[in-house]
């Protein structure tokens, strides 16, 4: 790596460079990287399940854990190690993500003390593999709608678990079809005729020797598109009986005499309240679609800087691929957005870590804006992840469809990323209905239209003031030149003021539009559904802001001079092109000119020029070990003895 390469990666590696360094050096790839010859499907998930004991023998899942549970309580380090299993096998990325992240977390956030005595230490080991039976066939995002039940029986002291329907078979669950022991079952509890919605109940699936217990009917899903490593499997339950104290009781517990109790008396409310728990899921899955897509612009861009294709009239050499213009736009301003994005999952894990660590004291604010950014980043990364990875494979001609090149399975692995841990779709109407209710809160009712455009743009003022950049994006705005200014699509206060713009507007008049749905005789469902285009559009806006102030922040960090002088070509980069992509938008709601659209494409044009001679530094900065690459697509020995061999 070149000083420069080095001086980068000390910037975006973030709070937790030492669990990147110590990655990079202790996964082995002969252990942990994608298997080099093809296997059938058994021996890739035997593989998988030998690298998950591997894993466990390191130490590094007690990091996940708090102190008083037996861990470390270093939540970030965790997350971001778990990030970069994502440069390896996805495979097993997602294995343990499901083992310790989701089966353990829900056991470590949603039991109290006897489950954790009972059970954590071996989930820690890996000696009681388990999976997390959420999703159902008929039920993905629509969790509350769950249709599997947890019946008490006073008369033997046992939650009775069923499966009424075919519908309500759980479904595409981790770790069911092969190896897993015990699950943890959402289902709906109910107690003397009674449901009090959806509680998570610990069910033992498979005995010692591997064979499904009594009442328990388990399914394989088979061969998939990608992460041939995980054993997703189907799970039915024919009046299966647990002990009452099997009940993950930390916000709904039964006594002995059978009577329901729960800290949280509005079922929604407490609903929303577990399922915040493991945002931890959100945060990871963002982080290890980042790690994919690093990893598929570092080939391609590698690839690019050595392939040669077509010589230029009169001349005898022919032209590296980097060096076309379209080229250059179709990976350098998908580098740029991978740069922002890594900024601003740094920012997410650190007040991942941060939140966890106050425990009970945590700010509830704070816990839904978290729950919030992590649902959009989550959106916003992995779709990132699914666009650049195809482009990178298309970028990269016939060897970019070799398997030895990774990249097929790259974007096979991360192609299920933008429907699990949430609907990309749905989690960005999360986001949305999450900056509307902080509008609700703030505000209230309000009669007159001029109130309610008051109030929006109020309430995002309030939500664009939530970034750690906000006082020095403030400053920037306010020197803005104006918009009609020859020098204004260079500036960074430029920049960011059309974000700000953006997402102002889109909730202002999201706000506006649905207060329709209070009207005397309106369908409130008609209103909403016929909005859910503008929610996500507005959702989008407001993590696009997010991820460019994470930027600026990330950038007024950095101490190496060279460093962020060359990051702040790369943050002009990112803002320019996005604005590009919604230069419509900007256009239709005169924000700028026809004549200034023009100029933004124009620089967007020179900016790729101006990085191609750094693009190799850039992403050598990823610091992904070339072991870990190992492709033909990187620079081969060159001549006849090479050719040979």
């Amino acid at each position: 790596m070149s000083t420069l390469s080095t001086a980068l990666q000390t910037a975006i590696d973030g709070r937790w460079a030492h669990i990147r360094e110590e990655a990079r050096s202790e996964l082995e790839p002969a252990r942990f990287a994608p298997p080099a010859a093809e296997l059938t499907l058994e021996e890739y998930r035997a593989r998988v399940a030998a690298q998950l004991q591997l894993l466990a023998q390191t130490g590094h899942p007690a990091r996940g854990l708090s102190k008083d549970l037996g861990g470390q309580g270093d939540y970030g380090a965790s997350v971001t190690a778990f990030e970069m299993l994502g440069h390896a096998d996805l495979s097993l990325m997602v294995k343990a993500g499901v083992h310790w992240g989701l089966f353990g977390g829900a056991v470590a956030s949603l039991g109290t003390k006897r489950h954790h005595t009972a059970y954590l230490p071996a989930i820690l080991s890996a000696e009681l593999p388990g999976c997390f039976a959420m999703t159902e066939t008929g039920h993905g995002s629509d969790v509350q709608s769950l249709g599997t039940t947890a019946t008490y029986d006073p008369d033997t002291d046992e939650l009775v678990v069923d499966t009424p329907t075919p519908a309500a078979r759980k479904d595409y669950i981790g770790g069911a079809a092969r190896d897993g022991r015990m699950a943890a079952v959402f289902a709906q509890l109910v107690t003397g005729g009674e449901s009090h919605g959806v509680h998570c109940v610990l069910v033992p699936i498979r005995d010692e020797d591997g064979e499904p217990l009594p009442g328990v009917t388990i399914g394989d899903c088979g061969a998939k598109a990608g992460l041939a490593g995980v054993d997703n499997g189907r799970l039915s339950f024919d009046d299966v009986r647990v002990p009452r104290t099997n009940l993950l009781n930390q916000y709904g517990d039964i006594d002995e005499h059978g009577v329901y109790t729960s800290p949280i008396e509005n079922p929604t409310k407490r609903f929303f309240t577990m399922l915040g728990t493991l945002v931890r899921g959100r945060v990871s899955v963002a982080g290890g679609a980042g790690a994919a897509t690093r990893t598929a612009l570092t080939l391609a861009i590698t690839y690019a800087g050595h392939r040669r294709q077509f010589a230029p009239p009169g001349g005898a050499e022919e032209v590296l691929l980097l060096d076309y213009r379209a080229h250059q736009r179709k990976l350098l301003p998908a580098l740029a957005t991978s740069y922002a994005l890594m900024f601003a999952q740094n920012d997410l894990v650190s007040r991942m870590h941060d939140v966890a660590c106050a425990g009970g004291a945590a700010d509830p604010r704070d816990q839904r804006e978290l729950e919030a950014r992590a649902a959009g980043i989550k959106a916003v990364a992995t779709a990132h992840a699914t666009a650049t990875i195809q482009t990178c494979r298309e970028a990269c001609g016939g060897a970019g469809y070799l398997t030895v090149n990774r990249l097929p399975q790259l974007k096979a692995d991360t192609d299920v990323f933008t429907t699990f841990e949430g609907d990309n779709t749905v989690l960005l109407q999360l986001v949305a209905k999450g900056l509307l209710t902080d509008y609700r809160d703030t505000f209230g009712d309000m009669d007159t239209l001029e109130m309610v455009r008051f109030g929006a743009r109020q309430v995002a003022g309030s939500v664009i003031e939530r970034t750690a950049a906000r006082g020095l994006v403030e400053r920037l705005v306010a020197a803005a030149p104006g918009r009609d200014a020859e020098e204004a699509v260079a500036d960074r206060g430029w920049q960011c003021a059309l974000f700000e713009d953006r997402e102002r507007h889109l909730l202002e008049t999201l706000a506006r539009r649905l207060r329709r749905a209070t009207a005397p005789g309106a369908n409130a469902f008609a209103v909403f559904n016929e909005a859910q285009d503008h929610l996500v559009a507005a959702a989008r806006a407001h993590v696009d802001r997010v991820v460019l102030e994470a930027f600026v922040a990330g950038i007024d960090a950095c101490e190496d001079l060279a460093a962020k002088a060359l990051l702040e070509k790369v943050c002009d980069l990112y803002a320019l092109s996005t604005i590009e992509a919604h230069k419509g938008w900007y256009l239709e709601h005169t924000r700028i000119t026809p004549a200034r659209s023009k100029q933004v494409t124009a620089t967007v044009n020179a900016l790729c020029a101006e990085l191609r001679p750094h693009a190799q530094d850039l992403v050598d900065a990823f610091g992904i070990p070339v072991e870990w690459l190992g492709t033909e697509l990187l620079p081969q020995p060159q001549g006849r003895d090479a050719a040979a061999g």
